[in-house]
């Protein structure tokens, strides 16, 4: 699926017609926000699985 430069350009525009210019950086903010907290939930639950796994074995 490749793009022209005028597809890309197109679809700036019409992303910039609906949300205005002056909303457009709050809602990348807020993208930006959402996936750095998915990053940091998905690293997060590993560690603590091997931890449990470390505890079994200790009171094994």
């Amino acid at each position: 699926m490749n793009l022209s430069a005028w597809e890309i350009i197109l679809i700036v525009a019409v992303i910039i017609l609906l949300f205005g210019a002056k909303k457009i950086p709050d809602l990348m903010h807020g993208i930006g926000k959402g996936i750095k907290e998915f990053k940091k939930a998905t690293t997060e639950e590993e560690p603590k699985k091997e931890e449990k796994t470390e505890e079994e074995k200790k009171s094994s």
